[in-house]
């Protein structure tokens, strides 16, 4: 009898290690609106939280603009890690962690993830504004904390709209700030994506 109890003990233990690996839940994978916390050992400067903009990518200095939708933080890591490497040939394997510090809803509507302006790149509050009354472009700039350290001053982009009716705005900052081109601080839109890429190393 004692072995019948013991043989039904391993055969429990065995069918629920066998429900419990079928049925682990999918894989986190990245969305428009979840936040993440990017690390490099080797080079803490570039240590940074990022969101995920409403076209499903990020940016990231070194690496450009990086679709991230459908990715999962460990694969992500793999992706930053390539682009990377090659700028750090002399210093190792880089040791490049992403983790998902605040996950969007996913019962919030999808219109509602999307904010009214969003601001990406090399500022130092990148992430969704929302805007209650007319806002220009140098104005939305402030409100994400300024242009970062690494910012191409002449080359700040205002992507309007998507696919074959996207408009695309240039601003020159450095002009703007010598007097230059007035009318190129633009009113913002609800939807435009602000866009400050990194510098060159020639800027």
């Amino acid at each position: 009898m004692r072995k019948l109890i013991a043989w039904i003990g391993i055969l429990l233990m065995s069918a629920s290690a066998s429900f419990a690996q079928s049925g682990d839940v999918s894989p986190v994978t990245l969305k428009p609106g979840d936040t993440l916390s990017i690390t490099v050992l080797q080079d803490p400067k570039f240590d940074r939280t990022v969101i995920v903009d409403p076209n499903g990518q990020i940016a990231f200095p070194l690496a450009g603009h990086i679709t991230v939708s459908g990715l999962t933080p460990q694969r992500l890591e793999r992706v930053l890690k390539s682009r990377l490497q090659r700028n750090y040939k002399d210093a190792g394997e880089l040791e490049v962690t992403v983790a998902l510090t605040n996950a969007a809803k996913p019962d919030v509507p999808e219109d509602d993830l999307k904010p009214k302006i969003f601001i990406t790149g090399e500022v130092l509050r990148p992430g969704p504004y929302a805007i209650r009354q007319a806002t220009t472009l140098v104005q939305a700039l402030s409100l994400a904390g300024g242009l970062g350290p690494f910012a191409a001053r002449r080359r700040i982009q205002v992507r309007r709209g998507t696919g074959a009716n996207e408009q695309i705005f240039s601003f020159d900052y450095k002009s703007y700030e010598s007097g230059g081109s007035p009318e190129s601080n633009i009113s913002l839109q609800a939807g435009d994506v602000i866009i400050v890429p990194e510098r060159g190393f020639l800027e």
